[in-house]
C-alpha cells in the first residue's frame, strides 16, 4: 500500500467501503463482495480495504479488540509487538517515573499504544511515510495523545525528558537475522543510547556477552512464547538478567546463589524459556526448593509439587531403560501405544523413535529423555 492508497482510506469514501467490507465479509463470497464494489469504486481502494479487513482478522491476536479501528501493513503486522507485552514495558517504565518518549522507528504504533495508554507522552519516528501515517492513524483511532513524524531515526534530537525507545529491525534482504551486526539501526548506536536514559526492543536470542556493561536484559515470554530481550538503560537497570512470563508478569532476577545438584527426584520441572535464556535455571530451582539434575541441562527437580508459570511441572511415575530395546520393551508391558516423548540434552529426533518403536495399545505415555551427571535417563512422567 502506498501513501495515496492509505490516505483515500482515511477519507470518507474509504471509511464507508471499509464498514461494508466488515459487514459483509463472510456472508458474500470475496469474489463476489469484490466484483460489487468495484462497480462502487475504484478497484485500488477496494484491494486496499478488503486487505485492511483481512489484517484486522489477523491481528486480533496481537491487539485484541483494539484491531478493529487499528490500520497495518502486513510486514509490520508481523514486526508488531504483542500488546500484553508492550503493555509491560510500557507500564515498567512508567513506574520509574519517566514522563515522555521518543520511539524510534515506531512502525505502525504499536509501542506507541500502549506507551500512551501508560499514561507517558509520546513522540514516533518513522522514515517509512506509510508507516508514520499508519501510526499517527492508529493514535487517531484509539483516541489517544501524541503525534508522528517521518524521519531518520539516527537524526531525530532528542529531548532532554525524553527516554529513547528502539527496536531495530531484525530482517534484511535474506530474511531474518539473528546477529546484532545485522540490526538497523546499527547496534553501535544502540549501545550508546543504552548508555542513557533508553529502552531497546532486541532479538530473544541475544547473546549474554552482546549485552553492554550496566544494562539490564529482559529476556519475556507471554502464552508460552519467547518473544523478545528488553534492554533497560543504564539507568533504569535493576539486576543483570531478568525473565518475565507474561500474561502473569511473574519474574525473575539473577542472584548468582549456588544451587545443589543431585539425582532426579519425585517432581521434574522444565522451565519456561525465557527462565532459560536468561541463564536463571538455578534461581528458578531455588525459588521451588529443588535441585539441577544435571548442571548442564535446563531441568530442574523436586520433592514436592509445586505450581509456579516460570516452568512446567510432571510428577515422576518410574524410571525406564534409556536404550531404545529395553526402553520399548518396558512400554510394551505397559500396554503403551501413543507415545510423546520430550527431550534435552540428548543426540535423538523422538519422532523417530515413536516411529521406530510401532507401540500398539490402549495407554498413552510421556517419556522424558535427557542426562543426568553425564548418563542418559528415561523417565516416564505425567504432567501436574
Amino acid at each position: 500500500m502506498d501513501l495515496d492508497s492509505f490516505e483515500a482510506l482515511l477519507a470518507p469514501a474509504g471509511q464507508e467501503l471499509l464498514a461494508e467490507v466488515a459487514a459483509r465479509a463472510g456472508i458474500e463470497s470475496d469474489l463476489g463482495l469484490g466484483t460489487r464494489l468495484r462497480r462502487i469504486y475504484v478497484p485500488e481502494l477496494v484491494a486496499a480495504a478488503v486487505t485492511q479487513n483481512h489484517l484486522r482478522g489477523r491481528a486480533r491476536g496481537k491487539f485484541g479488540a483494539d484491531a478493529a479501528r487499528m490500520y497495518f501493513t502486513h510486514d509490520a503486522l508481523e514486526q508488531s509487538t504483542r500488546l500484553p507485552v508492550a503493555t509491560h514495558r510500557a507500564e515498567r517504565l512508567a513506574s520509574t517515573g519517566a514522563t515522555s518518549v521518543v520511539d524510534l522507528g515506531c512502525g505502525i504504533g504499536g509501542d506507541l499504544i500502549a506507551l500512551a495508554r501508560a499514561g507517558l507522552a509520546v513522540r514516533g519516528v518513522d522514515k517509512d511515510p506509510v508507516r508514520a501515517a499508519i501510526a499517527a492513524a492508529n493514535l487517531r483511532a484509539l483516541h489517544l495523545p501524541g503525534g508522528v513524524v517521518c524521519g531518520d531515526a539516527q537524526e531525530i534530537a532528542i529531548g532532554r525528558d525524553e527516554v529513547a525507545f528502539v527496536d531495530p529491525a531484525r530482517r534484511d534482504a535474506r530474511g531474518r537475522t539473528f546477529s546484532t551486526a545485522d540490526l538497523q539501526p546499527p547496534w553501535d548506536w544502540v549501545r550508546q543510547l543504552l548508555a542513557g536514559p533508553a529502552v531497546a526492543k532486541v532479538m530473544p536470542g541475544l547473546a549474554h556477552d552482546a549485552v553492554p556493561a550496566g544494562v539490564e536484559a529482559e529476556w519475556v515470554s507471554h502464552g508460552g512464547d519467547l518473544v523478545e530481550a528488553c534492554l533497560w538503560g543504564t539507568p533504569f537497570a535493576t539486576t543483570q538478567r531478568r525473565a518475565t512470563v507474561l500474561p502473569g508478569g511473574t519474574g525473575l532476577v539473577a542472584d548468582g546463589e549456588p544451587v545443589a545438584v543431585a539425582a532426579t527426584g519425585a517432581y521434574l520441572y522444565e522451565p519456561d524459556d525465557a527462565v532459560i535464556r536468561a541463564g536463571l535455571v538455578a534461581e528458578l530451582a531455588a525459588t521451588i526448593g529443588g535441585w539441577l539434575p544435571d548442571p548442564h541441562i535446563a531441568y530442574v527437580s523436586s520433592d514436592r509439587a509445586e505450581a509456579t508459570p516460570l516452568a512446567r511441572g510432571f510428577r515422576v511415575v518410574d524410571e525406564l531403560p534409556f536404550r531404545e530395546k529395553p526402553l520399548k520393551a518396558a512400554l510394551q508391558a505397559r500396554r503403551v501405544g501413543t507415545l510423546t516423548i520430550k527431550k534435552r540434552g540428548v543426540d535423538i529426533v523422538p519422532e523417530q523413535v515413536v516411529k521406530r518403536m510401532k507401540l500398539k495399545g490402549p495407554n498413552t505415555a510421556l517419556v522424558v529423555m535427557t542426562r543426568v551427571q553425564g548418563a542418559g535417563k528415561a523417565y516416564l512422567v505425567e504432567r501436574l
